[in-house]
């Protein structure tokens, strides 16, 4: 029964550790005219949606929309653009990963793909709002990049905290279960 309750804690904190991410960065990056944004949050829905979720389950596009939200409320100032872009964007990787087979090379992959639609989702929306008149050279280069990779590393560090440990949490969790 507690371990129903790791997950949604977990989120949580990468929700709370987002916010304080750039603070435990070198003052040079910080300075640069690179923008390094945490997708932490994604990054952990992303193994989700490989790793936890079966093919008939959505649970990481559940907590997608949850932390989304939550990341709305607590980080930016329109409520929706994070909540609908991870939900669909998970939604979408969730789809991708029936066809491919979890394993760490699917996961770079997608979670790659995910980063890059998921911060070019965001850029496109706060573009059409008028919350952002960044030229596209300037965010290719100056964001949406550094953010990538930067997010790509974060998935490669806790890969061997994560991946087994929501492996074995889904099949203990889901087995039976053929419906959210």
């Amino acid at each position: 029964m507690m371990k129903r309750l790791y997950i949604p804690l977990i989120l949580f904190l990468l929700t709370i550790l987002e916010g304080v991410a750039l603070d435990l960065l070198p003052s040079e990056l910080i300075m640069s005219d690179m923008l390094m944004v945490p997708h932490w949050v994604f990054a952990f829905l992303v193994y989700m949606a490989v790793f936890y979720d079966n093919d008939n389950t959505y649970h990481s596009v559940v907590y997608a929309l949850l932390f989304g939200l939550l990341i709305d409320i607590v980080y930016t100032g329109i409520l929706g653009i994070y909540m609908f872009t991870y939900a669909l964007i998970i939604y979408i990787i969730h789809g991708l990963k029936k066809m491919l087979q979890g394993n760490f090379y699917v996961l770079l992959l997608l979670g790659a793909v995910g980063f890059i639609l998921v911060d070019l989702s965001i850029y496109v929306i706060y573009m059409v709002v008028g919350l952002t008149d960044m030229v596209w050279e300037n965010y290719l280069t100056g964001r949406l990049l550094p953010t990538g990779a930067s997010n790509l590393v974060f998935l490669l560090i806790v890969y061997p905290f994560i991946a087994k440990r929501l492996a074995r949490w889904g099949r203990e969790q889901l087995t039976g279960s053929s419906t959210l």
